[in-house]
């Protein structure tokens, strides 16, 4: 894959995410070629996503441990992949730090696609296995925060307008208005950590009275409930209000119902698998206001990007999508296992993006690759988020 050339540099530092927090950048050089990769994080995290280290260790952990075993091997992403997975030897990544090991394996990656003058999306698609043609994602934007992204003044932590990746313009005409209106109805608002607005709002029905009202018959809404945010002692905190299993997944039909609302991420707690799998088969007689036969139930904190856990999800009908987050795991080789795994059972793809984001935009060009059903990326009100649609604006010209 790699034409020979060979790893000869390796360093690494600490940078600032979107939230200040502190992350890992990667610089991979073949002779004087070099590329560089960042690693985000996430606010709400699922309990079984690979473990970070503190940056510090990071670094160090490159220095000492990771640069002695990869250093002038040739540019062959799955092998190194395959070395941090045993450097590391654990389940969780929790000696090396997920974090330390995507940085590498993220920038291996974009430096193999550089050496062979390719764009990283081709490369990606190339070197995955998946079998799969390279396509133009769904948009998931995120315009209305909530939950852990916005101190919890809406209960679901992200409202999403869902629409083709060639309308992107319209979405964020759509954007604007939305801000006009919710500083009309709301006054100043505050912005979530992914960009969105983030109004203190009083019954669950309120923001999708608000973005149904504005939006184009090309659009949809999708939601992230980060349903773990919203449990304790068995109950779901919803305001003030709190709900059984049986009774939010009322809450869920009658949204469904009555606004053109589509998919539902991480519905329950990560652990409450009877309540997804009840949902899953509930679902299917709801007559849905989108018009969709289905309602698209997607797995975040409930699969973690983890083979293992996509696999018994899916031989228990706990869902019918998953996100696909390449820090909840650590390497992209472990992504594309996670993504054939789910494709094998049937199920939609989604690339996400972090709450805590970085300028890098590798996550559009990955969401291509593998030929991925949609992509969060967030409000591109943030620079952060912004680079992520920019760059799949360029990809659609090349693709």
């Amino acid at each position: 894959m790699s034409n020979g050339m060979k790893i000869t540099s390796i360093k690494s530092k600490e940078i600032k995410d979107s939230r200040g927090e502190p992350t890992i950048e990667v610089e991979i050089c073949s002779e004087n070629i070099c590329v560089t990769a960042s690693v985000p994080s996430g606010k709400s995290a699922g309990s079984r996503e690979a473990k970070n280290v503190p940056i510090e260790t990071a670094i160090r952990n490159i220095e000492e441990i990771i640069a002695p075993a990869i250093l002038n091997l040739e540019i062959d992403p799955q092998r190194v992949d395959k070395i941090l997975i045993e450097l590391d030897g654990t389940e969780d990544k929790s000696k090396l730090g997920g974090n330390t090991t995507l940085g590498v394996s993220l920038a291996v990656t974009r430096l193999g696609a550089k050496l062979e003058n390719k764009p990283l999306w081709k490369y990606i698609n190339e070197i995955s296995g998946l079998n799969t043609n390279p396509a133009l994602p769904k948009l998931f934007m995120n315009v209305i925060n909530g939950g852990a992204h916005a101190d919890f003044r809406i209960p679901f932590q992200e409202s999403m307008i869902v629409t083709d990746c060639n309308l992107y313009d319209s979405a964020v005409t759509f954007l604007d208005k939305l801000g006009e209106v919710v500083k009309e109805k709301y006054g100043e608002v505050k912005i979530g950590d992914e960009g969105g607005f983030s109004p203190q709002m009083s019954r669950v029905e309120e923001p999708f009275e608000l973005i149904s009202g504005l939006m184009s018959s090309d659009m949809k809404i999708a939601i992230d409930v980060a349903g773990s945010e919203l449990y304790k002692d068995g109950r779901y905190k919803l305001f003030e209000k709190e709900y059984t299993s049986n009774e939010l997944q009322q809450v869920y039909k009658n949204l469904v119902e009555n606004f053109p609302l589509f998919s539902i991420e991480d519905p329950f707690e990560e652990s409450d698998f009877s309540a997804f799998s009840d949902m899953v088969k509930e679902s299917r007689d709801w007559k849905l206001k989108s018009g969709d036969e289905d309602l698209i139930i997607v797995g975040d904190d409930l699969t973690t990007t983890n083979a293992k856990q996509i696999l018994d999800s899916a031989r228990n009908r706990r869902a019918n999508a998953v996100i696909i987050k390449p820090n909840q795991i650590g390497t992209l080789s472990e992504v594309y296992n996670a993504v054939k795994i789910a494709r094998g059972a049937g199920w939609k793809i989604i690339c996400s993006h972090r709450s805590g984001e970085t300028m890098d935009d590798f996550i559009s060009d990955l969401a291509v690759g593998i030929g991925a059903y949609g992509i969060k990326a967030g409000s591109p009100r943030q620079k952060e988020r912004l680079v992520k649609y920019q760059r799949l604006q360029q990809i659609s010209k090349e693709i």
